[in-house]
């Protein structure tokens, strides 16, 4: 194992939790981008739906870049959904439901892992596969809890910053589409370089995700 593990060193996670990365990352870009896409529809854009994207077949939402830098440096993208705000009936509130539907899906995705995980416990399944799957839903969990906070960021292109893009007046949007280009040079440099990721992007997002761990305690101390 010491082999394989000096072999794919360039990883940003340890080989031997590899499988379940994988199985987070497909399921949670998945339905992170089929609730932006179902969302959009439910108000009446049937863009996505048009385009395929309105499913739960990971093939057409995951960005094969965006999946391998992830793997790698720590941080990626899946495919994008199509939205055309022309078919909202109520733009802003739209914008802003369909915007948050993904991150909110992570979120969803994070209690059921600890409820797995509590299961696990609670059944006292032990042994190879008992540690498997207590593995597992740890890395579902914790890996669901870090997309949803980290989508919320207000920097393009997240989520975050179209929430904010759709809760401002016209005239702070128009202000705030001239600088997106330079705000997503912002928002490279914050994730790529340390130092700048350890004193801002890092503390929020560890924040969040113990926020997140608290709340799912706290329900699961209500089930178990």
């Amino acid at each position: 194992m010491e082999f394989f593990d000096t072999l794919f060193s360039f990883l940003a996670f340890p080989l031997d939790v590899l499988p379940y990365v994988i199985i987070t990352l497909i399921v949670a870009f998945t339905v992170h981008e089929f609730a932006h896409a179902y969302v959009a529809y439910k108000f009446g854009d049937p863009t996505a739906k048009n385009q395929g994207r309105l499913t739960l077949n990971p093939a057409v939402h995951l960005d094969p870049i965006g999946t391998i830098l992830l793997l790698i440096a720590g941080f990626g993208w899946a495919r994008p959904v199509p939205v055309n705000r022309y078919h909202f009936k109520n733009p802003r509130l739209a914008g802003v439901l369909v915007s948050i539907a993904g991150p909110l899906s992570n979120l969803l995705l994070a209690f059921i892992g600890g409820i797995l995980q509590s299961i696990t416990l609670a059944i006292g399944l032990s042994g190879t596969a008992g540690q498997m799957l207590y593995d597992f839903s740890f890395y579902f969990m914790y890996l669901n809890a870090i997309l949803c906070v980290f989508n919320l960021l207000p920097l393009p292109p997240l989520d975050g910053y179209r929430i904010i893009q759709d809760l401002v007046s016209n005239d702070v949007r128009a202000k705030m589409s001239q600088f997106e280009t330079y705000g997503l040079i912002i928002f490279l440099i914050l994730v790529v370089v340390d130092p700048l990721y350890n004193m801002t992007v890092g503390p929020i997002l560890d924040t969040g995700v113990y926020i997140i761990f608290q709340l799912v305690s706290g329900f699961l101390g209500l089930l178990f």
